[in-house]
């Protein structure tokens, strides 16, 4: 859990600024590059084997989006970034995967740092995956730490689509990233949100142990949330503002439908963290009702024992002269108060509702 929130940056010690110096998880397969090349009329696509492939896109009449996958490929991004002019710095932030998400504006480009997030199952847990998208008024280069299909869909749009996305330019496509990496929050909301709800039923119908765990798990996983999505509010609200030359007006208004369901997913896991604090404090109620009852039936025993004790204390001393110790039906006596006892005190104990 600490590790998550905690990132290790000692790598960066000492080291001049725009250093490159991978701060995440070393993988062993190089770096995947694609580029996306269009306009109204035609899309150009292509899988690119080696990076200096991409100076022939660069400031070219169309948009170009050069996805590179693969944070850990040094080379490849310190390639890209040459070969589009992008600041040492930004190159910089981009492999330190423990970046939060925020913006940066550099005049001639944007920067942009998100964390792209899905529901591990096999683990039970929220995996954060770094997204750093970097647009010019031509280009648009994302560069992603893991391979995978995030943007798949929006490939297919490029493909088939003749709207928004072919005819506007690269501050939409920017856009268009951003709102499908929020967008995919919902679905992990929504995988943590049935968790809960069978919490909840569980912690109402028989609690143990396993109970109190997944609580604690949960919680964590929301704080791990939190500490990922809350910084994504002030960054698309930066973007709304529209304080770079490099975003339209006719984009704001989709940046501001973002900015909607940024601030939905907040509200969400504050819920979520409120809910699971309250099921904690519901689980350490049970189980004090749960040590109330068992006392409650243990002092009813005892009670119960004190007088029988007594009676049977009584008949028990070995005093020569007592007139039922020579009596044939003292026995059944002494049994038959015992119970009799037993019994009215069971009957006050009803009638009292301790029982």
């Amino acid at each position: 859990m600490v590790s998550r929130l905690i990132q290790k940056i000692s790598r960066t010690k000492n080291l001049a600024p725009g250093s490159l110096v991978l701060v995440g998880e070393q993988k062993d397969w190089s770096a995947v590059i694609r580029v996306m090349e269009y306009d109204e009329r035609e899309v150009e696509e292509k899988e690119i084997k080696s990076v200096e492939e991409c100076e022939r896109f660069y400031n070219t009449e169309r948009v170009t989006w050069l996805s590179v996958e693969g944070l850990h490929d040094l080379k490849a991004v310190e390639q890209t970034g040459k070969c589009f002019h992008i600041d040492p710095l930004v190159l910089e932030d981009i492999v330190n995967t423990g970046q939060r998400p925020k913006m940066e504006d550099f005049d001639t480009h944007l920067f942009v740092v998100l964390k792209a997030l899905r529901f591990n199952l096999d683990r039970g847990e929220v995996a954060a995956d770094q997204v750093a998208v970097v647009f010019t008024s031509r280009e648009v280069i994302t560069f992603q730490e893991e391979r995978g299909g995030l943007f798949d869909h929006l490939r297919e749009r490029i493909r088939r689509s003749k709207g928004k996305l072919r005819r506007m330019g690269t501050d939409y496509l920017a856009y268009a990233l951003i709102d499908t990496v929020v967008d995919n929050y919902f679905g992990v909301l929504e995988e943590i949100g049935e968790r809960i709800e069978f919490l909840e039923d569980e912690l109402v119908s028989d609690p143990d142990e396993y109970t109190l765990r997944e609580i604690y798990r949960l919680k964590r996983e929301v704080i791990f949330l939190r500490k990922t999505v809350w910084p994504l509010r002030e960054l698309v609200a930066a973007l709304c503002r529209r304080d770079s030359n490099l975003i339209k007006d006719t984009t704001v208004p989709y940046l501001r439908d973002t900015y909607d369901h940024t601030v939905q997913v907040i509200e969400t896991i504050e819920t979520f963290r409120d809910v699971l604090s309250g099921m904690l404090d519901m689980y350490m109620s049970s189980l004090s009702n749960k040590m109330n009852a068992v006392m409650k039936v243990l002092t009813v025993i005892a009670t119960l024992f004190m007088p029988l004790t007594f009676i049977a204390g009584v008949y028990g001393m070995n005093f020569r002269y007592m007139p039922e110790l020579e009596w044939n039906w003292g026995y059944a006596f002494a049994l038959a108060l015992m119970a009799s006892v037993a019994g009215i005190m069971l009957v006050y104990f009803r009638r009292k509702d301790w029982l």
